[in-house]
């Protein structure tokens, strides 16, 4: 069974699948200290990054949709990466069996809008071919983070820990109205 990944463009990014090239770049990402600060803390080591990387291009094949990278136009760098996800972290029927959305990018395009930008591309692009419900987790501490679940129609569901530290639930049952 072969998956099509989409290339999404806007105006300032491409939404692409990740290509066997970007792995250097994808683990230069997730060893950024301002990447990883909400994301559990510590650097990915090479070879889960490598896992990790690898099962995203499984998650395109299994279940049709999984995370593109975001890359900037005009320099063509990717800059990070955004979409959807099966986690499977222990964290209750409730959240584990909806697909999770994540975003990451790197610090010097932070406050710009390209998260939001990336964010909602993708969120269009689920409710087009995918649909139904999402969730994401999300460290309390993290404000900007929490701003964009919210205006991307995610509600709080409850309180959790994950990996030793606080996290908000967030559910998104369907598109906010415009």
């Amino acid at each position: 069974m072969s998956r099509h990944i989409p290339t999404i463009n806007t105006a300032r990014i491409t939404l692409r699948a990740m290509r066997p090239s970007d792995f250097d770049r994808y683990a230069e990402i997730w060893a950024m200290p301002e990447v990883i600060r909400f994301t559990g803390g510590a650097p990915r080591s090479r070879d889960l990054c490598w896992q990790k990387f690898l099962a995203n291009a499984g998650l395109w094949q299994m279940t049709g949709f999984g995370q593109w990278a975001v890359e900037e136009h005009g320099s063509k760098r990717m800059i990070g990466q955004v979409g959807f996800f099966y986690g499977a972290r222990g964290m209750g029927q409730d959240f584990d069996s909806v697909p999770e959305a994540g975003w990451v990018l790197v610090p010097d395009v932070h406050g710009k809008g390209i998260g939001r930008e990336a964010a909602e591309a993708a969120h269009d692009w689920f409710d087009r071919v995918i649909t139904g419900p999402l969730t994401c987790m999300i460290e309390p501490v993290h404000k900007v983070s929490l701003g964009m679940a919210e205006r991307l129609g995610y509600a709080p569901v409850r309180s959790a820990e994950y990996m030793g530290g606080p996290v908000e639930l967030l559910l998104r049952k369907s598109p906010p109205q415009a």
